[in-house]
């Protein structure tokens, strides 16, 4: 649980703001702001919404290589439901609610039959 929890935290401060300070790209939206955020490379290395300031809605997030390596949502600020981690072979699962871990899954490549 606590391996979950700092990969979250890394993956967050790794992937919130890059170092060359490519700028974000903001996009409103109805009352949403689409933010879009990138590694030194120019690759993506998140996007999703926010609502009033705070992460709001679905937000995906890439390594340096454009693979996925996180998705889930938010709920003003708090992650909510499910999220899922992508490390190498394996696929974690973690259900959120008000912004605690409740319950965590690995998937393992072979138990994989489909995420969309």
């Amino acid at each position: 649980m606590k391996k979950v929890l700092l990969m979250v935290v890394l993956l967050l401060a790794g992937y919130s703001y890059s170092q060359n300070n490519t700028d974000p790209k903001l996009e409103k939206v109805g009352k949403l702001i689409k933010a879009t955020y990138y590694h030194d490379n120019g690759e993506i290395a998140q996007t999703g919404y926010m609502l009033q300031g705070e992460l709001h809605g679905q937000w995906f997030m890439y390594d340096v290589n454009g693979k996925k390596v996180a998705s889930g949502k938010y709920n003003k600020g708090a992650k909510d439901g499910k999220w899922f981690f992508w490390d190498d072979q394996i696929l974690r699962e973690v259900d959120f609610a008000n912004n605690q871990i409740t319950n965590v899954k690995n998937w393992n490549q072979s138990e994989i039959v489909s995420i969309h």
